[in-house]
């Protein structure tokens, strides 16, 4: 987390990555952040009147029983859905706008690391309304640290602790269903059709994390973020099953996927072995991600 003040000439990082060993998709024992830092840094913030840019934050916000402060959230903060019936928007995540964003007259900025453009970023850091980034990896660790350090920004770190408490434990859970589940299925996530060629989650992204949480081997592994896959390559990888996202509007992913001939010439393809899941649910890495990777480990 980075937090933005005109009392503070500089950003400093508040959150460090933490020794938490996720080995073979095992979450081992959640190691504290220094919550009375966070505190220190940010007493004083008014948080009457908060503006989130980001899906994970206002799940977080909103478990904390803090909605009422709410007075903007992005198109991705599409849980619970009353956030986005009832309070303002301000646009997509990554497409901000300075004057949209302080139109809102927010008294605090709490934003994902991925909140865009950079431009705007650093326009709203330099406005003098207080400006806290969150560090938005999806990660399991990263997971923990977020709900922390959202807690302590607006004072309610006991509660925010007995969330975390309950998110480890179920993660913990699920590592356990997948010492039990045997070898990991050979997976592919499939963010969308460009073209006639399908774009794919490799490694680093948040679609790699849930497949792994879900005892499944992303066959696309080899690849870094997502990028386009041939056919080729799609039928030599063979995915046992395939992951996509539901869509709001038009037919769903899956039916247009199982009439490319490379994908039916797969397992996946042959067996109608698809899943697809709500975007944020599965890739959003807020509280209920533990829950998101049990519906698709059960998938």
């Amino acid at each position: 987390m980075k937090f933005s003040t005109p009392r503070t000439p500089r950003s400093r990082s508040l959150l460090r990555p933490l020794a938490l060993a996720v080995s073979a998709g095992v979450l081992a024992a959640a190691a504290f952040l220094p919550v009375s830092q966070i505190r220190a840094e940010t007493k004083g913030i008014d948080t009457s009147r908060i503006l989130v840019a980001g899906g994970a934050i206002t799940e977080i916000l909103y478990e904390l029983g803090v909605s009422g402060r709410i007075v903007a959230v992005v198109t991705t903060s599409q849980f619970p859905a009353e956030a986005l019936k009832t309070k303002k928007s301000i646009g997509y995540l990554r497409a901000l706008s300075t004057e949209g964003v302080l139109s809102m007259a927010p008294s605090v900025i709490i934003a994902s690391d991925k909140a865009g453009p950079p431009e705007v970023v650093r326009a709203l850091k330099a406005s003098g309304v207080p400006y806290v980034e969150i560090d938005d990896t999806p990660s399991p660790t990263a997971l923990l640290d977020r709900i922390r350090a959202v807690a302590a920004v607006v004072e309610k770190a006991e509660d925010g602790s007995r969330i975390v408490a309950r998110v480890a434990a179920d993660l913990e859970a699920l590592s356990a269903l997948r010492r039990e589940a045997g070898a990991p299925i050979p997976t592919l996530f499939i963010l969308s059709l460009q073209n006639g060629r399908v774009l794919v989650g490799g490694r680093n992204t948040a679609a790699d994390t849930m497949l792994k949480l879900a005892n499944g081997r992303n066959v696309a592994e080899a690849i870094d973020g997502f990028k386009p896959m041939t056919e080729e390559m799609l039928i030599s990888l063979d995915p046992h099953a395939i992951v996509t996202m539901t869509r709001s509007s038009g037919a769903p992913l899956a039916d247009e996927l199982k009439r490319i001939p490379a994908i039916q010439a797969t397992t996946a393809g042959k067996t109608g072995a698809f899943v697809e899941m709500d975007a944020l649910f599965l890739m959003g890495f807020g509280p209920r991600t533990p829950a998101a990777a049990r519906e698709l480990m059960d998938q």
